[in-house]
């Protein structure tokens, strides 16, 4: 679609404005108005100073890393260096790629720093995260006070136009529209805007040999491509906090009056997803700018970052959908397939030989291994750097997958006695092979990478 798309634009890019054009603010309004705007003066001035200095000690200890991500059976280099940072045991999968926090400093953990400088950075980006979560339920809570208003003032004037309209036909009217905005409780906000972690990015573009162009409306050099960004909770808040190092010459260059974007400053461009008629928006971002991507803007849009000339770091802080990405989910996870193991002073036997249940097993033995063990040492050894908090959890897992290993031998040995009912047989078998085979082919894929 995407390549069609491309080959019917030709040389006639879609149109995009920027704050320079006089349709601007009317078109974010109309098209991008869960899109909020904080300038760096709105800010508290120490909590810059605090954050502003943690990117910089993390970047002076060389804890930003490329990511080498999958995609469609290839692995590249993301152009961007990362770092993340939240809460104990929490992981984020994007592009087929886990990531593994630095924890932040979390009362009721015992996390030991590789500095003092990493331990006051990563207390600075929760400081941060706290200030930006407060922002977020504002900015809905707003956002809903701001629809309600609008659907009363739509409910009148749709009165007036239909006098003749039946008492019973205006109440369902109402009935209908007040349903479009139905205002969330408190406990819906804070799931929705208590993040979990944050994503830190660190780009230097006069040290990057190529950099893609923005293929749709001509915007220049893309730091990060056209994208929703992945496993978060739905309709969940996404908030960037931007920190360009600005100097004076961008700033000349800023001033000057050019066709479209700056390309000496940072941008983040959107887009309506796969709308080729609505224009987009390239808004620029300087020194401390904040921006929250509000309710389902991350599902019903795409963003991308076009890239300045400054070096520049952003903190990307996300409600994670933890449902499959925790610590204590994967343990949880072993636990329940070692119920099916029974272990004697000098033995080991399966209590049950029933399909679903070895299927169970076999499933979890896959997701410890390729979605947790072979991740974290393919990448996220290089965390040491910061901290040794996952090395015990690692161990844990590791030894808890011995086991797992033992049970595939089990079953193995289970299904070759001919006591066994042929059909029960036949079905274990069945589904026990195919969890193999895919273990032997992801295996393989493994090792090639």
């Amino acid at each position: 679609q995407k390549k069609k798309l491309l080959e019917e634009l030709g040389e006639n890019r879609l149109p995009y404005l920027t704050p320079a054009d006089a349709d601007f603010h009317q078109l974010w309004k109309s098209k991008y108005s869960k899109l909020i705007f904080r300038k760096s003066d709105t800010v508290p001035e120490e909590l810059h100073q605090m954050v502003q200095e943690s990117f910089l000690a993390l970047r002076e200890h060389n804890c930003f890393f490329q990511d080498l991500v999958r995609i469609k059976r290839k692995d590249f280099l993301t152009p961007v260096s990362r770092i993340l940072i939240g809460n104990p045991g929490c992981t984020y999968r994007y592009l087929n790629t886990r990531l593994f926090t630095v924890p932040w400093p979390t009362e009721g953990y015992d996390i030991k720093y590789c500095s003092p400088q990493i331990h006051d950075a990563c207390k600075a980006l929760m400081r941060l995260n706290d200030y930006l979560h407060i922002e977020a339920v504002k900015a809905l809570r707003g956002q809903n006070l701001s629809e309600t208003k609008e659907t009363k003032a739509t409910t009148v004037i749709d009165r007036e136009q239909s006098l003749d309209t039946s008492l019973m036909e205006q109440g369902s009217i109402s009935k209908d529209q007040s349903s479009v905005c139905v205002s969330e409780d408190d406990r819906s906000l804070k799931d929705r805007t208590s993040y979990n972690l944050t994503l830190l990015n660190y780009m230097d573009p006069l040290q990057m040999l190529y950099l893609k162009q923005e293929p749709y409306f001509g915007m220049g050099n893309m730091a990060v491509s056209w994208h929703h960004d992945e496993n978060l909770v739905e309709r969940s808040t996404v908030a960037v906090y931007n920190y360009s190092c600005e100097d004076a010459t961008i700033q000349e260059s800023h001033e000057q009056e050019l066709k479209g974007r700056d390309p000496a400053v940072w941008h983040v461009g959107l887009k309506v997803a796969w709308d080729i008629e609505t224009p987009g928006l390239a808004v620029p971002l300087h020194q401390g700018d904040i921006y929250l991507m509000l309710d389902d803007l991350n599902m019903t849009h795409q963003h991308c970052v076009l890239a300045g000339l400054s070096p520049r770091f952003s903190s990307t802080h996300r409600v994670a959908d933890s449902s499959r990405g925790t610590l204590e989910y994967i343990l949880g996870q072993c636990e329940l397939a070692l119920q099916n193991l029974q272990t004697d002073s000098d033995s080991m036997t399966l209590k049950s030989l029933e399909a679903a249940v070895v299927k169970q097993v076999e499933e979890i033995h896959n997701e410890v291994e390729f979605e947790w063990l072979r991740q974290f040492w393919f990448q996220g050894k290089r965390y040491l750097k910061c901290t040794d908090w996952w090395l015990k959890p690692m161990a844990k897992l590791e030894e808890l997958w011995r086991k797992l290993e033992i049970m595939t031998s089990l079953v193995l040995s289970e299904v070759r006695k001919e006591q066994q009912i042929e059909e029960q047989r036949n079905e274990t078998i069945s589904c026990f092979l195919l969890l193999l085979k895919e273990r032997q082919k992801l295996r393989k894929e493994w090792t090639a990478r």
